[in-house]
């Protein structure tokens, strides 16, 4: 029986949502109320994409591995229960049965071939000033025997660890994944190990892509990715000449004070010429999450946009699915420059002195209607978007992170949530994590298709 067809007879069985398989990483006996909570080795919700040859498979990422705000000793941090965690590529297969199955685990290693963690880069390599703790609440150190000290025993940290978000397939065999935290692009070989990478830092010996005698860099204003909201999607056209990275909330560019609003940026990068281009999109609500792009074409893409609740606890969130559009968008970085209008080694392009960022919150507060307007009228046209799917409308979604999108051909999208190791945390406190008000539904990796969709 072709495969297609098989695909068309038990496509049915997946479409109110299938778990894919997952088995005990640790249980946590909680200090205050003495539960007892799993936390799973499944965690593979990150992104989801197709098998460039074989349509009944997909790759799924985990992220960084189980972790949990915190705080402890050393002040704000994140909690990590192990530690240890590889993060990792999983392939899985859909069943004649209705099932999903698990191939193999490709584990993320390093330049030597040695696997990576999910812990915080260095400062100069891309991290946030994150301290990671223990499942105790213990400062996790470069040398656990002996106390903290900033300068002969600090906290660890691995310059390869990744909090991988976005995941691109090739037919060579090879991946592609972009990172929340760097943010870093990083390009593995068919066994996991890094043979690849872009990010925005200019003395980072890492960065390898060197076309025409230049070193190709994502633009520098990138290093001011808001921490834990970066790179979340990653696409590659169909013809495997351009990535496409699309951040997941508005930049902290150039600070902090101006994030809480709906302007976010996509990245392509073409990998002969070295191109970089920049283009804007508009969110429908401010701080809401692009967690996931897929590529139509050259010029078309698929967007997750979506907020962090669950429809179960507090009815009408939003898990949208948009179809994009390059076309007539304006590429940042071929805007030519005026008296009000230049193009900043460290911030980017600036209006009246001002980043993109900053001008659209100070006139946003001058006019709160006007600001995207401006922005029109100053010349840059954020890309066009239509509505092509609800995932709530469709499905009931009970999730809050839906983040794997699976461009399955012939109207068909695979949809998978990021389950956090059915682990989450309260005010820095871990838990169980759970879809419903009563908490009798853990939250899992389901995989759910939906049909018909015109994209």
């Amino acid at each position: 029986m072709a495969t297609n067809q098989i695909l068309n007879e038990t496509i049915a069985t997946y479409q109110q949502g299938t778990s894919l398989p997952y088995s005990p990483l640790l249980q946590v006996k909680l200090a205050k109320s003495g539960e007892v909570i799993e936390i799973r080795n499944g965690g593979y919700g990150s992104d989801a994409v197709a098998h460039p040859t074989n349509l009944m498979q997909f790759y799924a990422l985990t992220d960084r591995g189980p972790n949990a705000n915190s705080e402890g000793a050393l002040g704000e941090g994140k909690m990590f229960p192990t530690p240890d965690y590889t993060p990792r590529i999983g392939l899985f297969e859909l069943t004649q049965a209705g099932k999903i199955i698990k191939i193999k685990d490709i584990l993320l290693k390093d330049t030597s071939g040695k696997p990576i963690s999910g812990l915080p880069n260095q400062a100069n390599f891309g991290g946030t000033g994150e301290t990671p703790y223990d499942v105790s609440g213990n400062p996790i150190l470069v040398d656990s025997t002996k106390p903290f000290n900033k300068t002969t025993n600090p906290t660890k940290t691995d310059n390869f660890g990744l909090d991988g978000e976005g995941l691109v397939a090739l037919k060579d065999g090879t991946f592609w994944v972009s990172d929340e935290y760097g943010p870093h692009i990083v390009h593995f070989d068919a066994t996991g190990k890094e043979i690849g990478r872009i990010n925005a830092f200019a003395d980072d010996a890492r960065n390898n892509l060197i076309v025409n005698q230049k070193q190709v860099l994502l633009p520098a204003e990138f290093a001011n990715r808001r921490a834990n909201r970066g790179m979340e999607g990653l696409a590659i056209t169909p013809d495997e000449t351009t990535l496409v990275g699309i951040m997941q909330s508005t930049m902290d560019n150039p600070t902090k004070a101006v994030r809480k609003q709906d302007i976010t940026r996509i990245v392509t990068i073409n990998l002969q010429t070295g191109k970089v281009s920049q283009y804007l999109y508009k969110q429908e609500k401010a701080q809401n999450s692009n967690s996931g792009i897929v590529a139509l074409d050259n010029h078309n893409f698929l967007v997750i946009e979506r907020d962090g609740g669950f429809e179960l606890q507090k009815p009408g969130v939003q898990k949208h699915i948009y179809k994009i559009s390059l076309d007539g968008a304006t590429d940042l970085e071929s805007i030519k420059e005026s008296k009000n209008i230049q193009q900043n080694d460290k911030l980017g392009l600036m209006l009246s002195g001002k980043t993109v960022e900053q001008y659209l919150l100070d006139i946003t507060a001058l006019n709160k209607n006007s600001g995207w307007d401006t922005l029109i009228k100053s010349g840059i046209q954020p890309v066009s978007k239509k509505l092509v799917l609800d995932a709530v409308k469709a499905f009931n979604y009970p999730h809050d992170k839906l983040e794997g999108l699976w461009l399955m051909g012939d109207g068909r999208l695979g949809l998978l949530n990021d389950d956090d190791f059915a682990t989450w945390s309260t005010d820095g406190v871990l838990e169980q994590k759970q879809l419903d008000k009563t908490k009798t539904n853990i939250d899992s990796n389901r995989l759910y298709i939906a049909t018909g969709v015109e994209y």
